[in-house]
């Protein structure tokens, strides 16, 4: 199968400097470092140790890893500048997707990024007939993407106290009859 890659263009930067375009492309054979130091500086936060880097190392190595979802975006000057994931989680039997964890490099945070590797996964999940995507996270954040509260599809999180945060974005392939408890892969029992 070829590379799958899209190349989108963001929004203004900080301080108004020009539109760029990131590539986005599948996590290459070089890439683990690069999304590894990524996902270190994205999560960092004083007295916390991230445990997001080790996570993807760990999913990289599971049966859950769905290498066509592992996906990074490339700024114009050749460097890895983000990353996003997905991989195989249940509701219970169904297979479904898992998202996360999104990681943008500091300092190209809030200049698009993010959406745009948000919407070049969704869309590639869809495009592989997956049912639909689950994730816990701000929904501020992630509503604009059309996720919305998991319960409103009777959807349950694997922890009760996360129904807050805990969301759905259903993809073209999705059946109303796909219901229960949702499971990720075991690396994220450690994380």
């Amino acid at each position: 199968m070829p590379p799958i890659s899209a190349v989108i263009q963001l929004r203004r930067g900080p301080g108004g400097a020009h539109r760029v375009a990131v590539l986005i492309r599948r996590e290459g054979p070089g890439d683990a470092a690069v999304i590894r130091e990524i996902t270190v500086a994205a999560f960092a936060r004083p007295g916390r140790v991230p445990t997001e880097a080790a996570l993807v190392d760990e999913l990289r190595e599971s049966a859950a890893w769905i290498p066509a979802l592992s996906l990074v975006a490339i700024g114009p000057d050749g460097e890895v500048t983000g990353h996003v994931l997905c991989t195989r989680g249940h509701v219970g039997d169904v297979p479904v997707l898992a998202l996360g964890p999104l990681a943008v490099r500091p300092g190209r945070q809030r200049a698009g990024v993010g959406s745009a590797l948000m919407h070049a996964v969704l869309g590639a999940g869809d495009a592989l007939g997956e049912l639909l995507v689950a994730l816990l996270g701000d929904p501020g954040y992630y509503g604009r993407f059309g996720f919305r509260l998991a319960s409103e599809y009777r959807i349950a999180p694997p922890v009760a106290g996360w129904q807050p945060h805990f969301q759905v974005r259903v993809l073209t392939a999705y059946r109303p009859s796909v219901r229960g408890t949702f499971r990720y892969a075991e690396p994220f029992d450690r994380a």
